[in-house]
Parts: structure tokens; C-alpha cells; sequence
């Protein structure tokens, strides 16, 4: 992609794609919260805007949360105060509504002498419509998150205990949701009918843990048991773990970007092994495109390892043709406008000798806007490269996402606007190339009926209520 805001410490720009949140809950653990901290850690990926944790001893729940990045909001002092074996914390990047503290999660209530926590991935694409209701009966909103929609109808739910309270939620809500509920004794796991997002169910010891990718549970240590299924509801208590199953299978629809762009690549998600996946794509765009080429490089980190899998199976040999700065932190001071140019290129840096006088394949994970592309290539340009190529791993992105991707207009994306050809022409490359969605499918060893593509073909598995776009779970 172009503005890599894929790991902590990058530059958070318009030019890119927002990442997804990161859910982690742990149930039964001495040091919940410190657990949590480490896993929110390994899920810094999926959000740098802002973190929490709230934590339960059986009878009070506390919590801290703020904005900026993981290991810059919590110290050793803060996580000691938050006591209890039972915790949830979230890592976040809103799609829409205010970057305000206000709007941190996990998002915690209190409601008839009960204190109910949330933390969730995703939109409700009838979010507006139900928020609407709920104000017309009386309800107050504090923020400006849908996040308490959710809690709004769990509450009016809760007279009939939790598990029909969970159950009604879900049939009123629509949309991609993974989402963590914790009370003050029990954690409650939820995923939506269709599986857009991921969630995953570990076991570390005698107690649980949920997380959103599973390179969390890597991380701290935990067993990877399962994925929690689509439509399924966990709650995790002094009992045990019970699962609640939808009535009726849905149509699942996996989100193909978790795949192409958001996951870590050492997490395995909808059953597969994001690096291999990743790599399959560069091996079929080696056989759709047999490129001359000198080298083949990516832009770190996107591309990464579809550039490794496409010079395998090419023979072309990889090189790293830019170098990136680690050190590009969320308060760089941005440039002036005389200075626009800058921005993008503080992160990355060519490497003049390496690519002077020669013909260079670039490999993208995806173009959305063009724009930080085409400074890229200006500047391989007035370093002296011969030609410069570029192929894409996934197909051109041509109609807006509603369940939670920040590409939510047409109008932001250039492959709704121009063809390949004119793309090729605007970003200034000699060939521009992309993976076609039949070898995007086959990468991913999953049933197309399965794989949510919307975004490449326009087929949305749910439909999308008007001013849906406006109101999300973040």
C-alpha cells in the first residue's frame, strides 16, 4: 500500500487505509492485566490511535486508557492498580467520529449495580437507524462510537439474563463485528454471522484468552484452540466455556484485506498462514507477468512478502531498493506545504547505487489513491532508474467498504475513477499490473462464496442501510 501505517512508530496518513482494532480478553489469570498489556502489544498493528485496559477482581472493575500507542500509555504503576484475573483491552483506529479519549475503548458502563465493559472491530451498516430508535425511547449517548449501541440494547436486554441479552443484540444488529463484553465476573465473546473480522479463542494454563489475531497468543505464550466461529457467542464464567451457535449458518464472508493487508503476517486467520498466503500471491503474479526486470523490490513494509514469493518463482533476484526509518514516530512534526514531498519521503529512503541505470519491479499489496505512490516514483526517477514496473497483489480497488475499512467513498479511490492504463500514466511507471481476483482467491485456498471481495467486484454480503457508512463500531 502507500502510506505504510502497518507497524508502530509510522506516520499515520490519508493516503493509506486505517487499520482495524485489536480485541484481547483474558479470563482466569493472576496477572490479567499485564497479559493484556502484552498482547494489546502484539496487536499494535491493528491500531495506533489509542489503547485501554479495564480489569475485574469478581467485584470492581477498573480501567485506564488514553490516546497514542501501547507501551507509551501504560508503566509498571498503572498496570498494578489494575487488579484481577479477568481483563479485556483494545487497540484502536476509528473510521469515523472524533479521536477523543471519549471515544478510547474499551468503553465501560454501569447499569442496574452492574459494570459492563466493550471492546470491538467492525461496522453496523444499520447502526444509524437503531442509535435513532434508542434516542426516540429516551436513550442518551455519551460519545460519539456505536460501540454504545451495543450496549444500549445488551442493556435493555439484561432483565432476562446475559445470554438472551447477547442473543437479542445480535438479532437486531447487522453488519462485520468481532467484539469482547466483560462484567465484573464473566467475558463474553461475540463474531458476526458472516465472520468478517477475526477472533480466536487460546487457552493459556487453566484460564482463557481472546484475541483478534493470533500472533497475540504467540506472544504471551497461550495455545491456540480455535477461531470463533461466525454467528457464535462464548461466554466464558466460574462454569466454564459455553458456546451459543446461530440457529441458522449464514453466508460467511471473510474480509480479504485481513489477508492482503492488516494481519501480521505470523498470525494464521480464516484457517490460513497469513506469510504463505502472501507469498502465493507473488508466486501466481510471476506467472500472469513475466517482467524483464533487473530486480524486484517492495516498498517496506507493504509488499513484503509477495516480493519474496514473486522473486522465487521468477528467479529475479529481491533486494531491498529503499531502506525505512524505524524511528518515524505518530508526533513528526509535519511539513509545510512548500515541504509537501516530505512526508513521505522521511520514511523511506532509495538506495541510489543499487537502483541507478537499472530496470526495477516494485511489488505493492494494493493502490489506493495513488498519490504517495507517484512520489515514490519520481524520485526512483530522478535517482536514475532505467524503468520502473510495478505489480499489484491483490485487483484494483473499485468500490467503497461499509464494514470497516476508512475507503468508504468512490470517490477516494483512483481504480474507481481510471483504468490500469491511466493509473499506470498518473503514477508515472513504464507497466503497472495486478493480481487478478480468480489468483487472489486461489491464494487463499478458501471458497470464493466465503471471501468477502466487495471492495474489488461490488457484491456487498450485507446490505448497506442508507448513512450507514457514517456510523461505525469503533
Amino acid at each position: 500500500m502507500e502510506q505504510n501505517s502497518h507497524y508502530p512508530g509510522h506516520i499515520i496518513s490519508p493516503a493509506r487505509p486505517r487499520d482495524e482494532c485489536g480485541l484481547f480478553g483474558v479470563y482466569h489469570h493472576e496477572d490479567a492485566a499485564k497479559l493484556t498489556y502484552f498482547g494489546l502489544y502484539a496487536l499494535q498493528h491493528r491500531g495506533q490511535e489509542s489503547a485501554g485496559i479495564v480489569a475485574s477482581d469478581g467485584k470492581t472493575v477498573c480501567g485506564h486508557k488514553a490516546m497514542g500507542l501501547v507501551p507509551d500509555i501504560f508503566n509498571e504503576q498503572i498496570l498494578d492498580s489494575l487488579k484481577g484475573n479477568i481483563a479485556l483491552g483494545h487497540v484502536r483506529y476509528s473510521t469515523t467520529g472524533s479521536s477523543l479519549l471519549t471515544n478510547a475503548q474499551p468503553f465501560k458502563v454501569q447499569y442496574a449495580g452492574k459494570s459492563l465493559a466493550i471492546a470491538h472491530n467492525g461496522n453496523l451498516v444499520n447502526a444509524r437507524r437503531i442509535r435513532d430508535e434508542l434516542e426516540n425511547e429516551g436513550s442518551i449517548f455519551q460519545t460519539t462510537m456505536d460501540s454504545e449501541v451495543v450496549l444500549h440494547l445488551f442493556a435493555k436486554g439484561m432483565r432476562n439474563g446475559i445470554e438472551q441479552a447477547i442473543v437479542r443484540t445480535m438479532e437486531k444488529i447487522k453488519g462485520a463485528y468481532s467484539m469482547i463484553i466483560m462484567t465484573e465476573d464473566t467475558i463474553i465473546a461475540i463474531r458476526d454471522p458472516n465472520g468478517f473480522r477475526p477472533l480466536c479463542l487460546g487457552r493459556l494454563n487453566s484460564g482463557y484468552v481472546i484475541a483478534s489475531e493470533t500472533c497475540a497468543f504467540d506472544l504471551v505464550e497461550a495455545r491456540f484452540e480455535r477461531e470463533v466461529e461466525p454467528g457464535e457467542i462464548l461466554i466464558i464464567n466460574q462454569d466454564g466455556l459455553r458456546s451459543i451457535r446461530p440457529k441458522e449458518e449464514t453466508r460467511k464472508s471473510h474480509c480479504i484485506f485481513e489477508l492482503i493487508y492488516f494481519a501480521r503476517p505470523d498470525s494464521n486467520l480464516f484457517g490460513q498462514n497469513v506469510y504463505l498466503f502472501r507469498k502465493k500471491q507473488g508466486v501466481l503474479m510471476a506467472a500472469d507477468f513475466p517482467i524483464q526486470a533487473d530486480l524486484v523490490m517492495p516498498f517496506p513494509d507493504s509488499g513484503n512478502y509477495a516480493a519474496i514469493g514473486f522473486s522465487q518463482a521468477s528467479g529475479i533476484p529481491l533486494e531491498m531498493g529503499v531502506i525505512r526509518n524505524h524511528y518515524v514516530g505518530r508526533t513528526f512534526i509535519q511539513p509545510s506545504q512548500t515541504m509537501r514531498d516530505f512526508g513521505v519521503k522521511v520514511k523511506l529512503n532509495p538506495v541510489k547505487e543499487l537502483l541507478k541505470d537499472k530496470k526495477v519491479l516494485i511489488i505493492e499489496d494494493s493502490i489506493i489513491r495513488g498519490t504517495t505512490s507517484r512520489t515514490r516514483i519520481k524520485t526512483l526517477r530522478k535517482i536514475g532508474a532505467k524503468e520502473v514496473h510495478m505489480l499489484v497483489s491483490c485487483p484494483p480497488h473499485k468500490f467503497p467498504c461499509h464494514y470497516g475499512i476508512d475507503f468508504s467513498t468512490k470517490g477516494e479511490l483512483i481504480a474507481a475513477q481510471k483504468t490500469v492504463d491511466e493509473i499506470r500514466d498518473f503514477i508515472g511507471l513504464d507497466s503497472l499490473g495486478y493480481l487478478s481476483i480468480d489468483h487472489l482467491v486461489q491464494a487463499t485456498h478458501i471458497p470464493r462464496k466465503d471471501l468477502c471481495l466487495a471492495c474489488f467486484d461490488g457484491e456487498y454480503p450485507v446490505p448497506i442501510e442508507e448513512g450507514a457508512s457514517k456510523y461505525c463500531l469503533e
